[in-house]
């Protein structure tokens, strides 16, 4: 018997900043058949909040340094203000959409990440997803809506990667579910050349991989969000799709597919 299709989407921070673009985005999730989920970040808004607070945004090579002060306002802003922004929007779009971190229904649980070179602080890597948890209410025909926050188990909280929660939860729920994760930032997709917004390549699979890092085409912030697609397909996830938000709908086909 063939497993039930579950949509995994995540959106970037230059979808949330804008409020057209994010309604644009919304409406077209609205209007996806079937099981879905939705995550997002929201690292442009919680920068620009804390900055208004006095407090300073540490970043390294595009990483955010988490300290205490960092993560109460990286809660407010991605469990508050954003998630339930979003939430509000899907009702008014007929989504019957229930706005979570990691912590509620312990549904993702994550490992404070070790100090090696560079201290992240309060930073957490994704250790496990509880997928009957989260397959209840999608069950009982709720939309998830996850932001960028998980849990340790023990009581702390914890900024996690949006890429990588999207990535874990489509493979939590794999068991379950045909899941394909849909990766929505402002580009086509992965362009062979990054001045020519229309040179997208269609579809990735490891050989070809290989000849774009070579090539040095996939390089930079690009190679672990692909990494991230490839481990994703290697632990149970149907396929991977990038590019912009219109590759939501039918009529769209210029999008970037990875597969194995």
């Amino acid at each position: 018997m063939s497993k039930e299709r579950l949509s995994v989407i995540k959106i970037g921070g230059n979808i949330i900043e804008d409020e057209t673009s994010l309604h644009a985005f919304l409406k077209l999730f609205a209007n996806i058949e079937g099981k879905k989920i939705l995550v997002h970040g929201g690292g442009k808004r919680a920068t620009h909040i804390a900055t208004k607070l006095g407090i300073d945004s540490k970043m390294i090579n595009g990483r955010r340094i988490t300290d205490a002060e960092n993560l109460e306002v990286i809660t407010m802003v991605y469990g508050g203000l954003v998630n339930k922004n979003v939430v509000a929007k899907l009702q008014a779009l007929g989504t019957d959409a229930i706005g979570l971190t990691g912590a509620d229904s312990n549904s993702i649980q994550s490992d404070k990440r070790p100090v090696n070179e560079i201290d992240y602080g309060f930073v957490g890597d994704v250790k496990k997803v509880a997928n009957k948890s989260i397959e209840k209410l999608l069950h009982a025909d709720f939309t998830p809506v996850f932001c960028a926050i998980t849990h340790d188990g023990k009581g702390q909280l914890l900024n996690t990667n949006a890429d990588t929660i999207a990535s874990q939860v489509a493979v939590g729920m794999s068991e379950i579910y045909e899941t394909s994760i849909y990766y929505c930032f402002e580009l086509n997709g992965v362009l062979e050349d990054f001045n020519d917004k229309n040179s997208v390549v269609k579809i990735i699979n490891p050989s070809v991989y290989k000849e774009l890092l070579a090539d040095g085409v996939i390089a930079d912030g690009m190679v672990p969000k692909l990494d991230n697609c490839f481990d994703a397909l290697n632990n149970g996830v149907y396929k991977v799709y990038i590019g912009n938000t219109s590759m939501l709908t039918k009529e769209n086909d210029n999008y970037t597919t990875i597969t194995l």
